[in-house]
């Protein structure tokens, strides 16, 4: 027997599985890897040493309006333990500049009040200017340019008045930008709408570079790019976490310069090949990014790298939050036929796309290949609506999976994090 461990929320589910048809567990490195030093002490480190800047206490000298885009609550970032030394390095030397954090909701929901405090502790909330971006809201937005996709460049008119603009965030595998991090802060961060819209447009997306651990040649990073550089992003402050959460690896400077030296930290650890397999089990790392339907589609994009065509993947996302995206819902409940769907994406121009396109898009993508049984504490109708076999544990899943490849003795694969690995045969 081996047994395996799959986040689920804030839990653990733990499955033994036969080794007869089991194929083995595809993890990142990343999770192995000790740092020599503590999560604060590595940001701190990284800040006394920048990537192609200056320091921030030199950045921010005579600076009197000063913002720093923060993660919402989608993003597990330990803004407890960044957020601190980038105040501190700031008041050192400009104690009377007046400090704004703008949370990057991108076109999530707002972050409410209980999430912010679980962010960034008591002490912060109730004492720093913390204001949620509205992606709609047109009169707190503001045009700075046109994207190489073609739209319009708007955003957060409180980022564009800044004298200095700063960031916060973590790097990750991502599903179609190649990394998160860095320049995401700006766009879709705090961003409007239409500016995310024309970003995550189904060309770019069907695009063969826009995929997970490409940067180079991926016309949804370089869109990103260009925004943040539009929106004069001056610095950032990004980590890399492992499965508990904790700062392993910290990059300060550029946005561009110490982003990319984040990815390359993150691709030399967490690559996996793939092992092609009747059945792959994948999640989303748990609390806070299962939430919802919406987001656990990336911890698919991990499994449908190694499930053979055909075959089933069975993801674990708790979901209490429901599908996570009306527009995602309605896309695909309100069309019983797949392909006419994914034409009808792959047919509209930059500037059609409609708001959760792209995640319905990519999970349609999924769905062409591979059945998908949902172990979830969602609604089984809601789960039945999306496509999807609702179960409510592994072996419920596993028998379900048995019956659709109408095979006794499949072979499994599990991923135990499916946004923490990168399955790629390089």
């Amino acid at each position: 027997m081996k047994n395996v461990s799959f986040p689920y929320g804030k839990e653990q589910i733990t499955y033994d599985f036969e080794k007869e048809s089991f194929n083995g567990v595809l993890v990142s490195k990343l999770h192995e890897y000790k740092p020599e030093k503590t999560g604060i002490d590595l940001i701190k480190s990284a800040m006394n040493d920048p990537i192609g800047s200056k320091k921030l206490s030199e950045l921010c000298v005579g600076k009197k309006n000063i913002v720093i885009i923060a993660s919402d609550h989608t993003r597990p970032v330990p803004s407890k333990i960044i957020i601190p030394p980038m105040l501190e390095e700031i008041r050192s030397v400009n104690p009377d500049a007046d400090i704004t954090f703008l949370i990057a909701t991108g076109c999530h929901r707002d972050t409410k009040k209980e999430e912010l405090i679980e962010k960034f502790g008591e002490e912060i909330v109730r004492n720093e200017k913390i204001i949620v971006h509205d992606c709609a809201d047109k009169s707190n937005l503001v045009k700075i340019g046109i994207l190489p996709s073609g739209g319009e460049l708007w955003i957060n008119k409180i980022a564009y008045e800044a004298d200095l603009l700063i960031s916060e965030g973590f790097i990750e595998p991502h599903f179609f930008a190649g990394f998160s991090g860095g320049r995401k802060s700006v766009l879709p961060g705090v961003a409007a709408r239409e500016s995310v819209l024309a970003n995550h447009c189904s060309e770019f997306i069907a695009h063969p570079l826009a995929r997970t651990g490409i940067l180079s040649g991926n016309p949804i990073h370089e869109d990103m790019l260009w925004a943040a550089k539009a929106a004069k992003l001056a610095y950032i402050v990004n980590v890399v976490i492992n499965e508990k959460k904790e700062a392993i690896y910290a990059v300060a400077g550029d946005v561009e310069a110490a982003h990319l030296a984040g990815c390359e930290f993150l691709y030399g650890l967490c690559r996996a090949k793939p092992v092609m397999s009747d059945i792959v089990i994948s999640t989303n790392g748990g609390y806070p990014l299962d939430q919802n339907i919406y987001q656990a589609v990336k911890g698919m994009t991990a499994a449908e790298a190694t499930v053979r065509e055909g075959g089933v993947i069975i993801m674990l996302a708790k979901s209490n939050d429901g599908h996570g995206g009306e527009g995602f819902y309605r896309q695909l409940a309100d069309e019983p036929n797949i392909d006419k769907t994914m034409q009808i994406f792959l047919d509209r121009g930059r500037n059609e796309t409609v708001p959760d396109q792209w995640q319905t898009q990519i999970f349609l993508r999924i769905l062409k290949r591979a059945s998908v049984v949902y172990v979830s504490d969602a609604d089984d109708g809601l789960v039945r609506d999306l496509h999807m076999i609702p179960a409510h544990s592994i072996d419920e899943a596993i028998a379900k999976a048995k019956e659709i490849l109408k095979n006794e003795h499949p072979s499994i694969v599990a991923i135990p994090d499916g946004v923490a690995v990168m399955v790629v045969d390089n």
